[in-house]
């Protein structure tokens, strides 16, 4: 299939600052952009502050008093249950933003605790199989009617 071929246009092509939403697309036609907003950020207070307003509009008894407080704040009812979670589960402090993502790396000592550690239990393993193994040695010993030989002294 042959591919299209471009026809310029009649028009004049507008001046810098006429082009400022559009950016060339792939194929020559202009695209508009639209700049992403940025995401909320609520801090503690502003959690807390929000949490009492739910449980303010709950204890009013007025039908709706709650789905109104949260259309004026501009928040999910998801958020708020994660926040009242949040809250009841560590107190204020459980409410402060928390950086995502993994977890912070080890430090130097931790890293090289880790790795003792686990040196460690490896000849720990090892040296159970060893005891096992001659622990069967002696009672094939025995069981054939072998004697064992006796360690030599090193003087």
């Amino acid at each position: 299939m042959p591919k299209p071929s471009q026809v310029p246009s009649r028009e004049a092509a507008p001046a810098e600052g006429e082009r400022k939403g559009r950016e060339p697309g792939v194929n020559g036609t202009s695209q508009e952009s639209v700049e992403s907003k940025m995401r909320r950020q609520f801090t503690a207070s502003e959690k807390l502050r929000l949490v009492k307003a739910a449980d303010v509009a709950l204890a009013s008894g007025e039908r709706g008093a709650l789905e109104a407080m949260l259309r004026k704040e501009a928040i999910y009812s998801s958020q708020l249950s994660a926040w009242r979670q949040q809250l009841g589960a560590s107190g204020v402090a459980g409410l402060a933003s928390r950086k995502p993502g993994r977890k912070p790396k080890l430090s130097a000592h931790d890293r090289e605790l880790l790795a003792v550690t686990k040196q460690n239990e490896a000849l720990q393993r090892k040296l159970r199989i060893a005891n096992a193994l001659i622990a069967l040695q002696k009672k094939a010993h025995e069981l054939l009617g072998l004697t064992l030989p006796e360690p030599e002294e090193e003087s």
